[in-house]
């Protein structure tokens, strides 16, 4: 999605409070991420123009879609529910998404998540030692992850692994201010349902109509290739055809999706 479209998108969100302890806190956040301020949520409706509120509840970043209360508000958790379970029970460098990023031989490297969403793959790398760099676009995505770190952060189980974690605002790989090049660049971007698949769950219906479609995301992976050291990563449903159509190296299949992995050099052994 280009810079016009991404500021296009922010027309129909503001940023407001459930409990007024959050109002100054919300005002700050409108300010950081160039949003709307709504003030009490409850003003939302008479703002006809408003799709989306991103609201402080309980000291949590939400979002909401107004014209679907049933879907319910999305926040990023990184220390309890499904995340939790799988950083407890997850297999470890076992899992599929380890193998993906070159996690052998006592390596753990640096990795660039240049299409960072609400951070879950992140977390698991960050969880497993290594280094991450987020990349996150859409300000209300990015703002909705910050909110996660920072309140990870604060949480002695998980505080380590948030502070492996480093976010960045920004529309391109361009952007990135590293000091470094990352070891591996990891990409997973939004891809269109099929139309006769089941629901879509609703943190996807809800992205889908805030941000619509990643239209130019074969346009990432050439950027990736000349930016990463080792490899690139690439998550796609299992249905979905590579990206930019360039064959990878190697796939990890899964059941819904896989691991397309574009090797640059051999992972170092210790």
């Amino acid at each position: 999605m280009s810079p016009t479209l991404v500021s296009e998108h922010l027309n129909n969100i503001a940023v407001g409070y459930v409990d007024s302890v959050d109002s100054e806190y919300a005002k700050r956040l409108a300010k950081k991420w160039h949003l709307n301020y709504l003030g009490h949520v409850v003003a939302a409706s008479k703002q006809p123009q408003l799709e989306f509120v991103l609201q402080m509840h309980h000291h949590a970043l939400e979002l909401c879609k107004l014209d679907e209360p049933k879907l319910g508000a999305i926040k990023v958790d990184f220390v309890e529910g499904a995340v939790a379970h799988r950083r407890k029970f997850g297999g470890g460098r076992g899992q599929d998404i380890a193998k993906a990023v070159g996690l052998k031989h006592g390596f753990t490297p640096h990795v660039l998540d240049a299409t960072a969403g609400l951070g879950r793959d992140a977390f698991v790398l960050a969880g497993l030692g290594c280094k991450l760099t987020l990349l996150e676009r859409m300000p209300v995505v990015a703002a909705l992850l910050d909110d996660g770190i920072e309140r990870a952060k604060l949480h002695h189980e998980v505080a380590d692994i948030a502070n492996n974690m480093q976010l960045f605002h920004g529309t391109s790989l361009d952007e990135v201010d590293l000091d470094l090049a990352p070891d591996v660049v990891y990409l997973d971007p939004m891809y269109p349902h099929r139309e006769k698949s089941a629901a879509v769950k609703k943190e996807m219906r809800i992205f889908q109509s805030l941000v619509g479609e990643d239209l130019d995301a074969d346009d990432l992976l050439a950027p990736a290739l000349a930016l990463a050291t080792y490899r690139v990563v690439v998550k796609r449903p299992s249905y979905a055809p590579p990206l930019a159509n360039k064959k990878p190296s190697m796939s990890i299949n899964m059941k819904k999706n896989r691991f397309d992995v574009y090797v640059k050099l051999a992972i170092p052994k210790a």
